[in-house]
């Protein structure tokens, strides 16, 4: 630990985003970098703690006292080497994660301003290409051919690991382009394409075949994927979002979520889309059902297409403003008000506001009644009650979009040789836990395969 007073005398520095009026014009990255001497600075913060909670908040393990310590000390290559003996894909995370370790830090619990351990890696990893120390790494090969289907983050961790593993790995992917959530989630203002392109190009080098286009059913894992391979390891995701069924839902004008941020994900990608197939918020009052990451991303998303208005409901209560959650204290995750740079494009936010019915005229939606509630303790336990409090209103909307989460997955039994990691096998979740499930699953899929 190269200075031991850093965390008294810097204070915790982010980069920040792209001033407001210039970045609602494009799709670019709306966050920013600190210069090397900065981000130095901010690695030198970290305490190198007796008990390094990070360490246990971060689903990858990732350690960051020692990364950290080594970016201070200014060796790129050895922060780098330190980063991805825990984290396959550093480049992702450090754009995306909601970075559990900065919240589980003690310097968070000292003085609310936890290590940049997000933004670090991030300048690591891009230091890393930049520098030339990436190379396509192609081990030695055992003749086990294992095939992945699903190229998100969880199959592309799992492809990652049991390719280096010396597995002969083939990638599965419905989709034209591999990276699912990642790239068809995810907008462009928070992780450039550009970036997930270099790094698939790179998996292709050290040996993965990716094959697009392979829409599996479960008849084609079990009687053909099952047989022709060694192991299966389905990554699918969790395709089905979750749906509002009240009346009105059949109006022109409700989609959900990721129909809209996947389909300007291609549109930028140079997929053409006809006038009826587009869905744009271009010069309409726009309502998100859903206060989540995916609900924010479409408050970014429809102020980039020209929206009139965003307004954003959320059934449940409003979180605790402040840094702390007295119900879920430190070093759990804290459930606090989170307002995101889409937020601060302009939003209004309301909260235990529910959903009665979409109304429209001649089959298009013009507004959505919903009403004020309130949620009371169950007497009998468990989830609490929802009562009714106020009258209904109508919200002027022409474009409503649904970000309530996704239904997690069930599966039918498969052959021994199939194994299920990421969003598939838990449910909906972060990206790092998904990479973190694909890394476990590749190691379960290495302990059979010795075994036939």
């Amino acid at each position: 630990m190269g200075n031991p007073k850093a965390f008294l005398e810097i204070h915790r520095q982010e980069a920040g985003y792209r001033p407001l009026h210039d970045r609602i014009h494009d799709f670019g990255e709306v966050e920013q970098t600190l210069n090397t001497r900065q981000r130095r600075e901010q690695a030198s913060r970290c305490m190198d703690c007796g008990v390094p909670f990070c360490h246990w908040a971060c689903p990858l393990g990732n350690k960051a006292p020692e990364w950290n310590d080594a970016l201070y000390k200014g060796d790129w290559e050895l922060a780098f080497r330190l980063l991805t003996s825990t984290n396959p894909f550093p480049e992702f995370t450090g754009r995306i994660c909601p970075a559990l370790c900065e919240k589980a830090c003690v310097l968070n619990r000292y003085n609310h301003e936890p290590t940049t351990n997000r933004e670090d890696e991030c300048a690591i990893i891009e230091a890393a290409f930049r520098e030339g120390y990436i190379k396509p790494r192609v081990p030695q090969r055992n003749a086990k051919r294992v095939a992945v289907v699903g190229a998100g983050p969880a199959g592309l961790a799992c492809a990652d690991a049991l390719n280096q593993m010396g597995c002969m790995v083939t990638v599965f992917e419905k989709n034209e382009a591999a990276g699912g959530l990642l790239r068809y989630g995810i907008p462009n203002f928070k992780l450039n394409k550009a970036i997930l392109d270099r790094r698939i190009d790179l998996m292709g080098k050290e040996g993965i075949v990716f094959r697009y286009g392979e829409d599996l059913n479960v008849e084609d894992l079990t009687t053909k994927l099952a047989k022709q391979f060694d192991a299966v390891v389905l990554a699918t995701g969790t395709p089905t979002a979750r749906d509002l069924r009240v009346p009105g839902r059949e109006l022109r004008g409700v989609h959900f979520a990721l129909e809209l941020l996947s389909q300007q994900n291609r549109v930028l990608a140079g997929m053409e889309f006809t006038k009826e197939e587009r869905i744009t918020a271009k010069g309409k009052d726009v309502l998100v059902i859903g206060g989540g990451d995916t609900g924010s991303d479409c408050i970014g998303t429809a102020h980039r297409q020209g929206c009139r208005s965003v307004t954003q409901i959320e059934i449940m209560p409003k979180p605790v403003e402040g840094n702390e959650d007295p119900k879920n204290p430190w070093p759990n995750f804290p459930r606090t008000l989170k307002t995101t740079s889409s937020h601060e494009e302009g939003c209004t936010r309301r909260w235990n506001i529910n959903t009665l019915e979409f109304i429209g005229v001649d089959g298009r939606l013009t507004g959505v009644k919903v009403q004020e509630i309130d949620w009371q303790p169950n007497p009998n336990g468990g989830r609490p009650l929802m009562v009714q409090k106020g009258e209904p209103e109508i919200l002027k909307a022409q474009l409503v979009l649904l970000a309530m989460g996704f239904l997690k997955p069930e599966h039918p039994a498969y052959p021994e040789n199939i194994f299920i990691c990421g969003d598939a096998a838990n449910g909906a979740s972060l990206v790092v836990r998904a990479m973190a499930s694909g890394r476990q699953t590749a190691l379960c899929v290495s302990k059979y395969l010795k075994t036939i």
